[in-house]
């Protein structure tokens, strides 16, 4: 295989944790203000509308969007290459492959016409009378499905900022439509809850709210990038196919119909995985009252922080640096007359960067585990409205704390796995992806026969994600084995002493007198308790114990982590 530049895996890795902090940065700023805002805004909205809002509507958008862009954007983080971008002058050869990816782009706004019109259509025949009957509720249906329109219009941009590593775009981007959005519904429900009839508009105001977010991510990527191209061009070279469809011929007009062959397969897959990914909101939709809709989406909402701020922006960059360094670009390959193989050396490298970055998500959901679970009730009564204390949102926010490891290890995983994988892999995956679909519903209605409540959904996805994370972490092992590369998934277990240091912290938190004095006081006086000399010292104890897990935790396992990532790749 033609060698890449010496210290090309490298750049790539310190580009990839820049561009994890750049987005780790936009949740972290982006959820902050928000989080403030939705303060108000929770006590603004009832639970009704709220989980109509967070539940239904937002389940519309994410169908709509997960099955029209997931696949699309996938293969083309495969398929983008390496040090080039769409205005880089070159040989024919070249711009014909990048005006090639250009046109891929654009497929997800055509996917997303039919798939939006199918979703409008079936949700709602499936719409409980109760939602029908809320105010102005086809309207905000329908703005929901105009912003998820709007969104895809974003992609190609998106895509190209994905492709050339411009973290710094979709930054900005993103983090002024979070802004936006968020004061936007928050306006409005301030100014309905002015009028006569306080709540007629709490719909509208989250279905506005989402189609500013919309509109302001794409004129942002605009400005920044220039407008993108709706149209497909006709390449100057045609790529050459097998296929005897005509469908095909014609598309091998524009695209390269590999890289669309790959598309579609991730596509078709998107569809099973969103059913696991959001099987918790269509069971609710259909099991739960609007209000107890309205307390699980408050408790998701604050439990999935942490998965917004750290997990996600992680998952994402993952997605990029795997396809980059295992996965050179076919169109690359066809150019330097070789095979799309990984050298050793990226082999080595990758097999380093997933055992490290385990190992410090299984110390992280170490700590959360331990001081989540004795610091939540504190918690409860300071973040939650008292309206939301008597829905399922208390249970459901106590279970979310054993479900984010979970949900942590199972994004790198899978991260890993959609970066390497042959359309044959994943058509293998969405076979088994059905099985854990049916495990997740049975385990689902199981629980909820069982009188579990709304925290059987929790329950039911730490049961899938537990089958995914069995099933991605096997392909990786065999992956490594297969290119006889060492992976061992022993070396990601944390050491006795953080196990430990953990451990006791846990023991000396839980065990004590002012934990249960705490937790009394704030049960009786609610969120004025946060000043007391006994809250405070709690809270205090905790920050102190947690930062001692944390350099137990670098002295004997951290530092070691990044020695070992710097060796490999320098």
């Amino acid at each position: 295989m033609a060698g890449y530049p010496k210290h090309e895996d490298g750049g790539l890795l310190k580009r990839s944790l820049t561009s994890v902090f750049s987005l780790m940065g936009l949740q972290l700023g982006s959820r902050l203000l928000t989080f403030v805002l939705n303060q108000a805004l929770f006590r603004l909205a009832s639970p009704q509308a709220y989980g109509t809002a967070a539940i239904q509507f937002e389940l519309i958008l994410s169908t709509i969007l997960f099955i029209s862009r997931e696949g699309v954007r996938n293969a083309l983080l495969r398929a983008w290459p390496r040090d080039t971008t769409i205005h880089d002058q070159g040989s024919n050869s070249s711009d014909d492959r990048m005006l090639a990816l250009t046109n891929l782009s654009a497929l997800p706004i055509i996917l997303g016409i039919p798939v939006s019109l199918a979703t409008t259509v079936v949700y709602g025949a499936l719409a409980s009378i109760d939602a029908h009957r809320q105010q102005y509720f086809h309207v905000a249906l329908l703005t929901y499905v105009f912003a998820a329109l709007s969104e895809l219009c974003s992609e190609p941009m998106h895509n190209q900022a994905m492709g050339e590593v411009r973290t710094g775009a979709r930054v900005r981007a993103e983090g002024l439509g979070i802004t936006c959005k968020t004061l936007v519904t928050y306006l409005i429900l301030l100014y309905d809850s002015t009028r006569p009839e306080p709540g007629d508009l709490a719909l509208v105001a989250f279905a506005l709210g989402q189609s500013v977010y919309s509109v302001v991510v794409f004129f942002i990527y605009v400005y920044q990038m220039g407008y993108p191209t709706f149209w497909p061009v006709r390449l100057a070279t045609q790529h050459a196919t097998t296929s005897r469809s005509k469908l095909y011929l014609i598309a091998s007009q524009y695209v390269d119909v590999s890289t669309l062959h790959l598309s579609l397969t991730m596509t078709g897959q998107s569809l099973v995985k969103h059913i696991l990914t959001e099987g918790d909101k269509i069971i609710l939709s259909w099991w739960s009252s609007l209000q107890d809709q309205g307390g699980y989406a408050i408790a998701v909402n604050y439990g999935s922080l942490v998965a917004r701020i750290v997990f996600q922006p992680l998952e994402e960059i993952c997605r990029v640096y795997f396809s980059r360094i295992l996965y050179p670009s076919t169109a690359e390959a066809k150019l330097n007359s070789t095979t799309a193989q990984p050298t050793r050396r990226s082999l080595v490298q990758a097999s380093e960067i997933l055992l490290s970055l385990i190992s410090i998500q299984l110390s992280c959901s170490i700590l959360v585990i331990g001081f989540a679970t004795v610091y939540l009730e504190v918690f409860l009564h300071l973040l939650l409205p008292s309206r939301y204390l008597s829905t399922s949102a208390p249970r459901v926010l106590a279970a979310w704390v054993w479900y984010i490891p979970f949900l942590a290890i199972n994004g790198v995983l899978e991260a890993f796995f959609s970066s390497i994988a042959t359309p044959r892999d994943l058509q293998r995956q969405s076979r088994w992806l059905v099985g854990f679909s049916i495990a997740f519903i049975l385990s689902a209605i199981g629980f909820y026969t069982s009188d579990f409540g709304d925290v059987s959904l929790v329950y039911a996805n730490i049961i899938n994600l537990s089958a995914r994370i069995i099933y991605a972490a096997q392909y990786a092992s065999t992956f490594f084995k297969r290119n006889k590369t060492a992976h061992s998934w022993k070396t990601s277990i944390p050491t006795w002493h953080f196990l430990l240091a953990a451990t006791i912290s846990y023991l000396a938190i839980s065990m004590t007198d002012i934990h249960h004095q705490a937790v009394l006081l704030v049960r009786t006086e609610g969120r004025r308790a946060v000043f007391s000399k006994i809250v405070i010292f709690h809270l205090a104890q905790g920050v102190g114990l947690g930062l001692c897990c944390v350099v137990t935790w670098w002295i004997t396992s951290g530092r070691y982590l990044m020695k070992r990532v710097q060796v490999k790749t320098d």
